[in-house]
């Protein structure tokens, strides 16, 4: 049976992406400003590739930092955007929890995260995707191909406002139990994935 053919996505990301991430070796931390994020988008675009990044709105728990930086990078994610101001930063424990995934996929400390979601869609071309409990659509009826940023909140209280309102649309996760929503680190893995299914088999709602 043939393999299934493997569209260009961040999961093909070339490895000198990787290098480039100012990585420090004696923390395993990798850094990256928001001009240089910037900047390897537009040049992802040139190179016909896909970006693909995630957004965390105020996840303060470094262990679901940790966690989501580790599915981020089995993701093929190029970069993970907080906001500067209620958020973890990246400490011992995240680098631990990630298991290597705060090695290659830095993160992005924004003053203005709202205002940075704006500069994404408006000069990067991409779409922004957000998951709420309210949202109508469904995570397996959206198209999470092309280049995107999929934004999730924090525990228990989710995106901000501004958050929710800079982004182009909507999703919930679903859920049959009697539990009203995931883990942030849980939710992370799911949507993601769901994204890199997408975009590597070719199959979209």
């Amino acid at each position: 049976m043939p393999r299934p053919r493997r569209h260009k996505s961040p999961g093909n990301r070339p490895h000198e992406a990787r290098a480039n991430a100012h990585s420090n070796h004696a923390t395993g931390i990798a850094r990256l400003s928001e001009g240089d994020l910037l900047d390897r988008i537009a040049a992802a675009g040139e190179a016909g590739e896909e970006p693909l990044l995630l957004i965390l709105d105020g996840v303060q728990d470094p262990h679901n930092l940790g966690a989501c930086l580790r599915t981020a990078e089995g993701a093929g994610v190029m970069a993970v955007v907080v906001p500067r101001h209620h958020a973890a930063p990246v400490t011992e424990t995240v680098v631990r929890i990630s298991c290597g995934g705060a090695a290659f996929v830095p993160v992005v400390s924004v003053g203005n995260l709202a205002r940075f979601m704006e500069t994404l869609r408006e000069e990067c071309g991409l779409r922004i995707v957000g998951t709420a409990d309210e949202a109508t659509a469904e995570l397996y009826e959206a198209d999470l191909t092309g280049p995107l940023a999929l934004v999730l909140g924090a525990e228990g209280e989710g995106m901000r406002r501004l958050t929710k309102e800079n982004c182009d649309q909507l999703i919930r996760i679903p859920m049959l139990g009697q539990v009203p929503c995931l883990n942030v680190s849980n939710a992370t893995a799911v949507c993601l994935y769901e994204s890199l299914r997408q975009r590597e088999f070719g199959e979209t709602p």
